[in-house]
């Protein structure tokens, strides 16, 4: 079983999962909600052989870690895929059985994956369409969604915020038709391409490809550059990411309604979720607790702080009482 070093050495101080405020000694069964004010153990996944995976980014692999500490809680012996390079790899594990879990996000669920144009706006809706369709067309399923919306946007400076006037991705638009340079933008490789990205938003917002000053950069380098404010005034950022209230990034607003809704939501095949019905019943209290405020705040303590990602997932987990430590 491959582990990082830090889930190697963060795992035997978690002891069992403790939700909706139950508590059990080592050994015995997870205690999961099933209505309001009730609780039912189920079997604990002892000896449960699972994959966790997640894509190549801060807030991924806190997510992962935190499916990783949760079934290790509950008895599982988990191997760490964590830290996939893109969401196309990912996906190709998942549906190739060399993952068995992982967060995904619902936008890319019903954009790349399934290969849908326009996004449902209802958030809810979207996640059932997006579980609906994928069981039936690639045997996948999506449950246990979170309310955090890791949805892309465009970020400025406050200082090029006040300077422009740009608030919104309509006023961005004007801006790239009266003075490009004004409106040099820093973008991400994915976002670059994706139909949900930059070519997607640019037709939504009437926007002339050709007269846009581009530069595609490293994800994690957009956030600083636009701060800068030197290469570039505007950037590609996920809605989430620590770095933007650290840096006061300001978000503009989606004034057309183009950007999908990107809720995470816990993915499985079927085979194994049918095989672990209980995984699903654990990680939904888990997703629950996942809002913006909450998922922001752990990428900061990452990617400002400094943390590790996996540590970073376990201090959450026994502050929120979902796992014991030691």
């Amino acid at each position: 079983m491959r582990l990082t070093r830090w889930l190697r050495a963060l795992a035997p101080a978690i002891g069992v999962v403790l939700l909706a405020g139950c508590g059990l000694q080592s050994g015995g069964s997870v205690p999961l909600p099933v209505g309001p004010g009730s609780i039912t153990p189920v079997p604990a996944l002892d000896g449960v052989a699972v994959t966790v995976g997640s894509k190549d980014f801060t807030e991924a692999n806190i997510l992962g870690y935190l499916i990783e500490f949760a079934l290790t809680a509950a008895g599982a012996n988990v191997r760490d895929l964590t830290n996939i390079q893109g969401s196309n790899s990912l996906r190709d594990a998942q549906l190739h059985g060399q993952v068995d879990i992982a967060y995904d996000y619902t936008g890319t669920g019903w954009i790349n994956y399934l290969g849908n144009e326009t996004p449902e706006p209802d958030e809810r809706r979207q996640f059932e369409l997006v579980r609906d369709a994928d069981l039936a067309e690639h045997g996948m399923v999506w449950t246990a969604m979170a309310p955090m919306n890791n949805t892309y946007a465009l970020v400025t400076s406050r200082r090029t915020a006040e300077e422009t006037g740009v608030r919104t991705l309509s006023d961005y638009a004007a801006l790239i038709a009266r003075d490009p340079a004004a409106a040099a933008t820093c973008v991400g490789t994915e976002f670059n391409v994706r139909q949900d990205g930059y070519p997607g938003m640019a037709r939504k917002y009437d926007i002339d490809i050709d007269r846009v000053q581009k530069q595609i950069v490293q994800d994690a380098l957009v956030y600083q550059a636009t701060a800068d404010a030197t290469g570039c005034r505007f950037g590609s950022v996920a809605a989430t990411d620590g770095r933007i209230p650290a840096l006061d990034l300001v978000l503009l607003t989606d004034d057309r309604g183009f950007f999908p809704k990107y809720n995470a939501a816990v993915v499985m095949h079927r085979d194994f979720a049918d095989a672990n019905p209980d995984v699903a019943r654990i990680m939904a209290p888990i997703s629950a607790r996942l809002t913006n405020e909450v998922i922001t705040e752990l990428n900061r303590r990452v990617d400002i702080d400094g943390n590790e990602p996996a540590e970073v997932a376990r201090d959450w987990m026994v502050a929120e009482g979902l796992v014991t430590a030691g």
